[in-house]
């Protein structure tokens, strides 16, 4: 038989390299979430293969740290002690004070509340004492920690910049504040902003790029009036939850306010020319005197992180306003107040480290604008980035056709290395943030693409011959002779395997009473169906024999399980030909049986035949048994006999009826077989009828003949489809009536195969 197969239709290589190309571009100016996480991963990388840079010395940090607390108690403290630190920062020549903490609410004093007390007890009791009620309004005054806070902020040498966080919705807020509420506190921390906004001339600029925010959550107002300004001190992590980014800008009604940093920093240089760039695309930048900060298109820097915790100079508070940290430490220096105890500080997760202090990044952002050490991502780097993925793209159409696969993936790693390292050699030597993953992104698919394109001609033949053989046997066979050609010659080797026979019962029958158009449609359904259980159980046809089929199970592929898959194909195929059998009738046509046997034991598997021809099967006594088995169901009227040695294998996974020991026509040896019902779960099977059965073949080999009679019997009236139950009534008023020979083992011999 030959059997025409077309040729593929052919590709041309620089086709798929286009069209390829153009959907990464594609992806690369969407921006999938998932690919923008990898990107902000390579990011994170760069930053630790760069290592830990020094920063400047102009930034120390006053810590909330546990050795603080355990000496001066548990956060919040009094704000008298805030002050106190105030002083102390002040004496030691600091030149800014910035909190990373916010004064929300007044200080709860219980001093104030006594006093207060006092003064009602005696406006109550109409007592008048001029001296009593002075000392008690004095006392009040000492008394007031927010007042104490207000006047140390008054009279500091430093600048101080106290922060305040904003509410980006109402929704995160929860409920719904004023408009004259939310002005109120905008104007209460006018000081933080920008002095100048610097819009395009005579363009548009949509502001809705720029972070806005629904209301400020400020210091109380005591403490904004004596403070030089304020910042917010927002954060906006990235998809993944890492904090890369701060945003310079952020709008809160009309009014664009500027953060901690900003703030500090431009206080310490002594508060030169302050100017938001905005272009026609978005926020430029931000110039501050001669340095001028870069952003992103909705204001935000990216934070340059110098390395992990601890950069940047702990001082521990307690030692601070206990006079023992060296004088001098903090002259001329941004000292930047926040919390960086377990529990209390504010924790951001961050390229060098998960748990990093907001205080340090904000110290990060300060050293980056002090140094003009910033990294870059400008509008331009896109385009540098799409033409990186054309020329991988471009690169890998023209050089991968032309390698072997060895030669193909050297390649392809190589161009991949020197992608990430030419982008971290911008990254660490210039600021210059190029994608990673975009390019990297065209160089695989473009690989597999090709190498995928490659395999698919080179392997034109190789995939007809196997569509060709795999009408006529298991794929599974198919593969394992493409996998190993040595296999297609003559011979076999000895394994343990399942063989499955079945055969319709009555076929002769059957065949005579339809015309041989309906019969070949009959067989080329039924068996279509067996086959596909069979293949459905990784199992292998042997052949076709009439009606009939022979299916190996652990050959040519190794199966532990051959038994129970074979099992499992058994029972299967009853019910399969159950929905058959409801088809067929329903079509005016009759129902068929079927008869399975299957046996597991050692026999030689492999091609025999000739060498012009030759087929995979088996051989052996093993086989032979099963393919008795098959004819036993005769005897006993039941649908699937399965040998000892499969039963063994199966038993805690099927429900199985002992049903006789015999000696099959032409062996002398005795084999116990059983009848397959079911899986153990079905709760179909009366597993009280099996036990009892299996009691009445005991009594049956025990010779107790009228016990054997009255259980079988029972069984009948209960079971009267079980015909082998009416088997063993018949053999044992046989035996009853004419006992069987002294040695008698209880095993039948069968006459028919």
């Amino acid at each position: 038989m030959t059997r025409r197969i077309k040729s593929l239709t052919t590709i041309n290589p620089l086709t798929i390299t286009l069209y390829l190309t153009l959907l990464v571009i594609v992806i690369f100016l969407i921006a999938p979430s998932f690919l923008e996480i990898v990107e902000l991963k390579t990011l994170d990388l760069r930053f630790k293969s760069r290592g830990v840079l020094q920063g400047t010395d102009a930034v120390a940090l006053a810590v909330i740290d546990e050795k603080s607390l355990d000496a001066e108690g548990r956060w919040p403290w009094p704000r008298s002690k805030i002050a106190r630190l105030v002083d102390c920062l002040s004496d030691d020549g600091a030149k800014v004070i910035g909190f990373d903490v916010g004064f929300l609410e007044p200080d709860e004093n219980n001093n104030i509340s006594f006093i207060q007390q006092l003064e009602s007890q005696l406006k109550d009791l109409e007592l008048e004492n001029k001296d009593l009620e002075r000392f008690l309004a004095e006392s009040k005054i000492l008394a007031d920690n927010d007042l104490i806070l207000a006047h140390s902020i008054k009279r500091s040498d430093p600048q101080v910049i106290l922060g305040y966080f904003l509410h980006m919705s109402q929704k995160d807020l929860g409920y719904e504040i004023s408009s004259g509420e939310i002005d109120s506190r905008i104007e209460q921390i006018n000081k933080s902003k920008y002095p100048v906004v610097q819009f395009p001339p005579g363009e548009d600029f949509d502001v809705e790029l720029i972070f806005d925010a629904y209301a400020p959550e400020v210091a109380i107002p005591i403490l904004n009036q004596a403070a030089d300004s304020s910042g917010y001190f927002n954060m906006i992590p990235d998809l993944d939850g890492a904090v890369r980014w701060l945003p310079l800008i952020i709008k809160c009604r009309d009014q664009f306010l500027s953060p901690l940093s900003i703030q500090s920093v431009w206080h310490y240089l002594g508060r030169p020319p302050l100017i938001v760039k905005i272009a026609s695309y978005g926020v430029e930048g931000i110039q501050m005197g001669s340095i001028f900060i870069p952003t992103d298109e909705r204001g935000q820097m990216l934070i340059n992180y110098l390395g992990p915790p601890k950069t940047f100079p702990h001082y521990p508070i307690t030692k601070i306003i206990n006079g023992e940290i060296p004088k001098g430490t903090f002259k001329d220096k941004i000292v930047l107040v926040g919390a960086t105890a377990l529990g209390i500080y504010d924790m951001r997760n961050t390229p060098f480290s998960p748990v990093y202090p907001g205080l340090e990044a904000h110290a990060t952002i300060i050293d980056n604008i002090l140094r003009q050490d910033f990294l870059i991502q400008p509008e331009w780097i896109k385009i540098f980035d799409i033409l990186a993925i054309i020329l991988i793209g471009v690169i890998i159409g023209l050089v991968i056709p032309r390698l072997n696969a060895v030669r193909g993936i050297l390649f392809a790693v190589a161009l991949f290395i020197a992608h990430i390292v030419l982008s971290r050699l911008f990254f660490v030597n210039y600021g210059l943030l190029f994608s990673i993953t975009y390019p990297l992104t065209a160089l695989g698919v473009l690989y597999v693409s090709h190498t995928l394109y490659k395999y698919m001609t080179e392997e034109r033949e190789r995939k007809k011959i196997k569509g060709a053989f795999t009408y006529y046997v298991s794929s599974s066979v198919v593969n394992e002779m493409l996998k190993y050609p040595e296999k297609l010659k003559l011979g076999g080797e000895r394994k343990e395997l399942t063989v499955l026979f079945s055969d319709i019962k009555g076929f002769t029958t059957i065949a005579e009473g339809l015309t041989p158009e309906e019969l070949v449609n009959l067989l080329n359904e039924y068996l279509t169906v067996m086959t596909d259980i069979v293949f459905k159980y990784d199992g292998t046809l042997d052949k076709y024999i009439g009606d009939a089929i022979m299916a190996l199970y652990g050959a040519p592929l190794d199966l532990p399980d051959h038994p129970a898959k074979a099992c499992r194909s058994a029972l299967e195929m009853i019910h399969a030909l159950g929905s058959l059998n409801n088809k067929w009738i329903d079509e005016g046509r009759k129902p068929i049986d079927i008869r399975i046997g299957i046996n597991t034991g050692p026999m030689m598997v492999g091609n025999m035949g000739s060498k012009q021809r030759f087929d995979f099967t088996a051989m052996g006594d093993s086989v032979n048994l099963g393919s008795r088995l098959e004819g036993a169901n005769k005897s006993y009227k039941t649908n699937i006999i399965i040998a000892e040695s499969t039963y063994e294998r199966v038993r805690d996974e099927f429900i199985c009826m002992e049903l006789d020991s015999v000696r099959v026509q032409g062996k002398k040896r005795t084999v116990r077989i059983y009848s397959l019902l079911g899986y153990k779960d079905s709760p179909e099977i009366r597993l009280a009828m099996v036990n009892q059965f299996n009691q009445g073949v005991k009594a049956y080999k025990g010779r107790e003949w009228d016990e054997a009679i009255r259980i079988f019997k029972t069984i009948t009236t209960s079971e009267p489809h079980l015909y082998a139950a009416q088997v063993y009534v018949e053999r044992c008023l046989n035996f009853k009536n004419n006992p069987p020979p002294t040695g008698w083992d209880g095993v039948y011999d069968m006459v028919t195969k």
